[in-house]
């Protein structure tokens, strides 16, 4: 699965590891995130982010 960069702060949402202290379970596709989810380093909506190319 693909990481993803927040484009405001740089924060990398990996699939592999998720969001844990959000709720986001390891394994979970940035694409199965919750559309009201949010980068947890500085708030900014999925639309924020772009893949990072491997």
């Amino acid at each position: 699965m693909s990481k993803w960069e927040c484009t405001a702060c740089g924060y990398v949402y990996d699939p592999a590891v998720g969001d844990p202290d959000n709720g986001i379970k390891p394994g979970t596709s940035f694409e199965s995130l919750p559309d009201d989810w949010t980068c947890p380093q500085c708030g900014v909506g999925k639309d924020y982010f772009r893949k990072v190319e491997d």
